[in-house]
């Protein structure tokens, strides 16, 4: 396996910043963080991405020995799809994971199945790579609260559905900041301007739930943290300025998918990839973004077509319990 390192860069006191090299630079990320000569892996990109993790680890002069934790924040494929894998490289460490999360890692033949369904076999193994299953004695269920020791350094989980009912974010109390995976939403550099970082939800397949999410965002906004470490892409500061539009997100895009409630049919999903691709733009140019309207919707592209895919699965469920 080569050690070369992925791109990285340090963000925080003892936070690394780790580029997954999904698709394109800067739109997945992992982290990595440092006390001592103790390390954390929270999120870990695909299976295809632990060979330039590794090479981080090496060139920081530490060894796969010296990881105590990997934390993917959920199992979908660009959070936790290498953990796996990653465990395998890092005999010393435990995985934790949420408890709906669990099973994914134990046993990832479903996990497998529903995202080839949604990426397509020859996709899935170009993209992603084969997961690996994780020794069930190697996790730790964590739950809503638990604190977890990184040689003096706590990092907290706290249980956020609203994005994915197996999502959680963790707290450094170091850097009082939060690893948000999701949960705060999605803000790709290319977007910034000088009215700062644009955010926007993702909703993507399958477990959507715009008030769970609502209520994720006050419980993480009572913590009054300084940064997140969003995996899509990099830290944001001044959390407190950039909740509200992500709120904001969330409703909107609920609302683009209940106007189509009563619609069912094989082009509904279709038309909410028109409005979800519509409403991207449009947030994105009203932010000050001086791209194109073509180059906007080509860097969303991946997003639109997973926001609609999962708005789509969304009406369904409902319609199932109504």
């Amino acid at each position: 396996m080569s050690t070369a390192p992925a791109p990285y860069q340090q963000i925080d006191d003892g936070i690394y910043c780790l580029e997954t090299g999904l698709y394109r630079h800067g739109l997945a990320a992992c982290y990595l963080v440092r006390s001592a000569d103790r390390l954390a892996f929270i999120d870990t990109g695909a299976a295809n991405s632990v060979p330039g993790l590794l090479g981080v680890i090496a060139e920081l002069g530490l060894t796969p020995e010296h990881v105590d934790y990997v934390i993917p924040t959920h199992v979908h494929l660009d959070h936790g799809g290498g953990a796996g894998t990653l465990m395998a490289a890092c005999p010393n460490a435990r995985l934790v994971i949420h408890p709906k999360g669990a099973t994914h890692m134990i046993d990832p033949s479903r996990l497998t199945a529903g995202s080839t369904a949604v990426y397509g076999e020859d996709a899935f193994a170009r993209d992603f790579g084969a997961l690996t299953p994780v020794p069930e004695e190697r996790i730790v269920i964590a739950q809503d609260g638990d604190t977890f020791d990184l040689a003096g350094r706590t990092l907290k989980f706290v249980d956020t559905p609203g994005h994915a009912n197996h999502h959680g974010c963790i707290y450094d109390e170091t850097s009082r900041g939060f690893f948000t995976g999701d949960t705060f939403g999605i803000s790709y550099r290319e977007f910034d301007t000088a009215a700062g970082p644009w955010l926007f939800a993702p909703t993507t397949p399958v477990a959507f739930d715009p008030d769970a999410w609502l209520d994720s965002l006050d419980k993480l906004m009572a913590y009054a943290p300084q940064a997140m470490y969003l995996t899509h892409y990099g830290r944001v500061q001044h959390p407190e300025d950039l909740v509200d539009d992500l709120r904001t997100s969330i409703r909107a895009l609920a609302d683009i998918a209940l106007a189509e409630a009563d619609n069912a049919g094989a082009d509904r999903e279709s038309r909410i990839k028109s409005a979800v691709r519509a409403y991207l733009v449009a947030g994105a140019r009203a932010h000050g973004v001086a791209l194109s309207d073509d180059a906007i919707a080509e860097l969303l592209s991946l997003d639109t077509e997973l926001n609609a895919q999962g708005l789509e699965v969304w009406l369904k469920r409902r319609a199932k319990v109504r």
